[in-house]
């Protein structure tokens, strides 16, 4: 009988253990996607302006993006051309078949601390560095052909015709500005579309964080659930070269074929919301434009009225000034006409005071908030604060404010984490170009919704249920085999 307890015992907490939550068998894992076979070339800005700690992060971001290549004869070589008055070829395409041994000969680049030849480099990779004689392949549809060029200043020389001579050559170049570049130039020399080929960071310090782009831009996806490069809010089912999304049981997938909406609950329901907007100098003018259209990106989601989703505007610098209260309109098209008409306030970046205004008077009743109904905030920043952050921080969570930090260039992130609500990793969100901060717009608009689920409870019961129903089954058999065994032994005996 101990045996037959336990071996119940056993089966029952398989059984468990096959299910999720809401009772859905877990999804398999998939397989993680590999980079296509790629000749990549490293053009590298060493001239006088590039100081040494700073050509250290530059071999750091280069080492990063190895790390995450395929490397080998068949499937990505790479080379590096150092370059300032002169070109220096570090090493060729065929020079190291081993990622261990690309990345112990980056770490050994030297700066060479000239001028800044950058169209002698970048026609000495298109003539010399994709050639045959340096392990460069034969150029195929298979085969990725890509120089990444990084630069900090204006070229000395001419960048003219540099488009059209990787065109005809069969290289993709990508463009990497750092601080005071000029960005007419960046232009000039990378390839079509200028919006993937060209990437802006305002120092150094940052530039590793554009790692990930260039890993996926080499990146062939196998398993797009597996990668996580899809929009599903819950489920997500891999299908041959793409997905399809679906939801948990209680909830129903959205219109948009992505997002799941929990019985009534969702966009539609009551919400104090209110946007903290840094307009400090480092964000320019060109992108807090951007940043307007990132806020009236996320107030499409929502369902405007009195009863309903009600949204406040700050912007902060040096100081704190509120653009419009919470309840001052009552329909997205006039929030979103208030929006636009913001002006960019362009000096420093108290964040700490920003926050403490946030606590005390943005969510206040005399500002328009109403008492019960939940309460998110939504910091946007490009900076370090020049205050103290913590106690602010800390007080909006305590409050109970649902607070989401979102960075971008030079946003620090630890500052970033200090902001968000728990659990961290959904409530804070970064990217190192202000021109993709509408792919954090639209994962903002599938989680600002009240978390609060009316189905929840119906799902653990009928979950609850079923686990009950199964386990009194499985007794019934139980107590059969019982009386089996019972009267095999009383026949023996």
């Amino acid at each position: 009988m101990d045996r037959i307890f336990s071996g119940f015992l056993l089966s029952l907490l398989l059984l468990l253990q096959s299910y999720e939550v809401y009772g859905a068998p877990q999804q398999p894992r998939g397989t993680l996607c590999r980079t296509k076979p790629t000749d990549l070339v490293f053009v590298i800005d060493s001239s006088r302006s590039v100081r040494p700690h700073e050509f250290e992060k530059v071999k750091v971001f280069m080492s990063r993006v190895i790390e995450g290549l395929d490397v080998g004869p068949n499937s990505t070589r790479v080379g590096v051309i150092n370059y300032a008055s002169a070109v220096k070829n570090e090493f060729s395409l065929k020079t190291y078949q081993t990622k261990a041994g690309l990345l112990q000969a980056v770490q050994r680049i030297e700066p060479l601390s000239t001028g800044t030849m950058t169209g002698l480099a970048i026609q000495f990779a298109i003539n010399r560095a994709f050639s045959d004689s340096e392990g460069a392949r034969v150029r195929s549809p298979n085969i990725n052909k890509v120089a990444i060029v990084v630069t900090d200043g204006r070229p000395q020389d001419s960048v003219q015709d540099v488009p059209a001579r990787a065109k005809a050559a069969g290289v993709e170049i990508f463009a990497i500005g750092v601080g005071r570049v000029d960005m007419n130039i960046l232009r000039r020399i990378a390839s079509e579309p200028l919006d993937d080929h060209v990437d802006y960071v305002e120092s150094y310090s940052v530039i590793e964080k554009l790692t990930h782009k260039f890993q996926e831009a080499f990146c062939v996806v196998s398993d797009l659930c597996a990668t996580g490069d899809h929009d599903c809010e819950q489920i997500c089912t891999s299908i041959p070269g793409s997905y399809k999304c679906s939801c948990k049981e209680g909830f129903t997938l959205n219109s948009d074929g992505k997002t799941c909406s929990a019985c009534n609950g969702g966009p539609g329901s009551a919400l104090d919301l209110v946007f903290l907007i840094d307009g400090s100098k480092s964000v320019r003018p060109e992108n807090f434009e951007l940043v307007k259209k990132f806020i009236n990106q996320i107030v499409e989601s929502l369902e405007v009225s009195d009863k309903q989703a009600q949204v406040g505007l700050v912007q902060y610098s040096s100081s704190v000034r509120q653009e419009f209260p919470l309840g001052q309109y009552k329909n997205k098209k006039d929030i979103k006409a208030a929006v636009k008409k913001m002006t960019y306030m362009e000096k420093g970046t108290m964040t700490g005071q920003a926050l403490k205004y946030l606590i005390d008077s943005s969510f206040s009743v005399i500002n328009g908030a109403r008492p019960g109904v939940p309460k998110v905030g939504i910091v946007f920043t490009d900076g370090r604060s020049q205050d103290y952050i913590t106690d602010a921080a800390k007080k909006a969570k305590d409050l109970g404010f649902r607070m989401f930090a979102v960075g971008v260039g030079n946003a620090v992130e630890d500052e970033l984490r200090e902001i968000a609500s728990e659990p961290v990793a959904e409530h804070y969100f970064y990217t190192a170009d202000f021109r993709t901060i509408s792919k954090i717009g639209k994962k903002l608009q599938m989680k600002i919704c009240i978390e609060e689920d009316p189905c929840e409870c119906k799902s653990i019961v009928k979950f609850q249920t079923k686990v009950e129903d199964l386990v009194k089954s499985l007794q019934r058999k139980l107590e059969a085999v019982a009386k089996r065994i019972e009267a095999l032994e009383n026949k023996i005996i």
